[in-house]
């Protein structure tokens, strides 16, 4: 996902998708540790999108309490 994408979201909607995309980094976690993935920079840029998430969620509840 890109930032352009994630700042058209409401908050309910990132939190979901952080949801979303936390899992999906759990599930490539656990099929690398089994088995090699075919590209393991997937999980780079999971981790990176979650990263993204969080910081946009932490920006919106910033915007509201200000």
């Amino acid at each position: 996902m890109k930032t352009s994408e994630i700042e058209k979201l409401s908050l309910e909607d990132l939190q979901d998708k952080l949801a979303e995309y936390k899992k999906q980094l759990s599930d490539l976690k656990m099929n690398h540790a089994v088995s090699p993935l075919e590209n393991p920079l997937q999980i780079k840029s999971a981790r990176r999108v979650v990263a993204r998430l969080l910081t946009a969620i932490t920006a919106k509840q910033n915007q509201m309490t200000a």
